[in-house]
Order: C-alpha cells, then sequence, then structure tokens
C-alpha cells in the first residue's frame, strides 16, 4: 500500500501510519466466535492480565441494537476549531479528515475518534464511505449524527452523544493512527476492538492471544454453570462447583 494516493485533507506529518500491524485470521475469528456479549468476558480475561482497557455502554452508547463488532482500531484524533463556526458554514470550508481515515481503511476495521463531545464527528454520508471502503463501525468519545442511515447501511457506532449540530465549521482532525484517549483508555492503533451492548473492550496486539485463550476457558466454565442453573442444582451446591468465585476468609 506504498502507493496509496493520499486525499490532502490532513498533513502527511498528522498520519502515525499508513498500514495499520496485520493481526492473525484466527484470533479474530476466535473473538467473533464469544459470542454477542463478548465484551464482558474479555474484560474478564484482561482483569486477571492486569490490564484495563473496557468501557461501558453507559458512557458509549450503541446508536442502534443490536450491534456487536470485532475489528482493528483505525484511529483519529479531533480537536475543536479556533474560528467561528458561522464563517466556516458561509464559506463552506471544513477541517475534518475522517474521510482520509476511510481512504486507508482495510476490510474489517473499525474507526475509532478521540472526538468532540456536543457536535457530530461522523455523519451518514461519512459512513456510507467507511462501509464502502470495507469499515464495520465506529467508536466515538464525541458526537455523531444520522442514526438512521447509519441503520440502513449496517454501520454500528458507538458514542458519547448523538446529536444533528453538524461538526464540519467546528472540529478539526489533527492526528490519524496515533495513539487516542478513549474515555480514559488509551487505545493504540491496531489494537483489537470488541464492542457490544454491554461495552467496548480494546486489545493490545501483543497479549491477544493469551486473552482469548482466557476467554475462552471462562466462556466455557459459564456455559457449564448454565447448565447447572438450567438443571436445578441448588444454590448451596451451584457456590460450590468448579467454576464459583472463591470468598475471601472472614477474620476471626
Amino acid at each position: 500500500m506504498s502507493d496509496r494516493r493520499l486525499t490532502g485533507k490532513i498533513s502527511p506529518s498528522g498520519i502515525g501510519m499508513l498500514e495499520l500491524p496485520t493481526i492473525p485470521a484466527e484470533i479474530m475469528e476466535g473473538f467473533r466466535a464469544l459470542g454477542a456479549d463478548a465484551s464482558s468476558v474479555v474484560s474478564d480475561a484482561m482483569d486477571e492480565l492486569g490490564v484495563a482497557k473496557a468501557i461501558g455502554a453507559s458512557v458509549l452508547r450503541p446508536i442502534y441494537a443490536p450491534a456487536a463488532i470485532v475489528g482493528r482500531a483505525l484511529t483519529l484524533r479531533n480537536i475543536v476549531q479556533e474560528n467561528s463556526p458561522f464563517k466556516g458554514a458561509s464559506a463552506k470550508i471544513s477541517r475534518l479528515a475522517e474521510i482520509e481515515a476511510h481512504n486507508l481503511a482495510e476490510p474489517g476495521d473499525v474507526l475509532v475518534i478521540q472526538g468532540v463531545h456536543g457536535v457530530s464527528n461522523i455523519g451518514g454520508i461519512s459512513a456510507t464511505i467507511g462501509k464502502r471502503q470495507g469499515e464495520i463501525g465506529a467508536v466515538v468519545d464525541g458526537g455523531v449524527r444520522d442514526v438512521g442511515e447509519c441503520r440502513s447501511i449496517g454501520y454500528p457506532m458507538w458514542s458519547r452523544d448523538v446529536t444533528p449540530l453538524t461538526g464540519k465549521w467546528r472540529i478539526q482532525t489533527v492526528q490519524i493512527n496515533f495513539p487516542v484517549e478513549i474515555a480514559g483508555v488509551q487505545v493504540n492503533p491496531g489494537d483489537i476492538v470488541i464492542a457490544d451492548e454491554t461495552g467496548i473492550c480494546f486489545v493490545p496486539p501483543e497479549i491477544a492471544a493469551s486473552v482469548l485463550k482466557r476467554a475462552q476457558e471462562i466462556l466455557a466454565a459459564e456455559a457449564k454453570r448454565q447448565e447447572d442453573i438450567a438443571g436445578g442444582v441448588p444454590v448451596p451446591d451451584l457456590a460450590n462447583r468448579a467454576g464459583a468465585f472463591t470468598m475471601p476468609t472472614q477474620d476471626k
């Protein structure tokens, strides 16, 4: 992809990398196979590894349901424009450059935006371009709009705000494929994004295999406990079965 033409919407110095790190297909498929509530079990697995990179859906909400994706983070950072938005609107000058991120996208990528709150960082036309380029959705710490259009094309988004107020004249894109901060969590380009109706997890590729293995083990244990519950195992026995949590011994 070294010959990819850029759009010129952002300075080349604002682009950290043109190609994201490759993640083995079996790792991605393994995370997808965890199911619709994968964020919970992935968060548990990362807890055991001492990594806290999860955000609840009460913080960044899916704009429509059902929504569940697993992909690779294509990152972007927006800031507030200093100029008057009304002057920008009258002159039709936009400093948003998410289209350059779409230009760099590969199938299966998730656009992850450190954005501006209260205004839209991405709307229906932009989402349609991203969808065409193979993106499977977006995570936006900021506002988005055009929910109906995004639903109609199958482009789920998780966002801080939903608003009709455009960001075209209010926001400036300053970086693509640099580290971003999403609801207090650092996300690097190429991190694995697991997002569903419970929340979002960002898994660094270097620990992805370990997280996946432990998540699969946790999911298998939970499936066995569900069988016990459905089979009528008494609650005291459920508490002592394999897979139950160990309670700390009370001091005497």
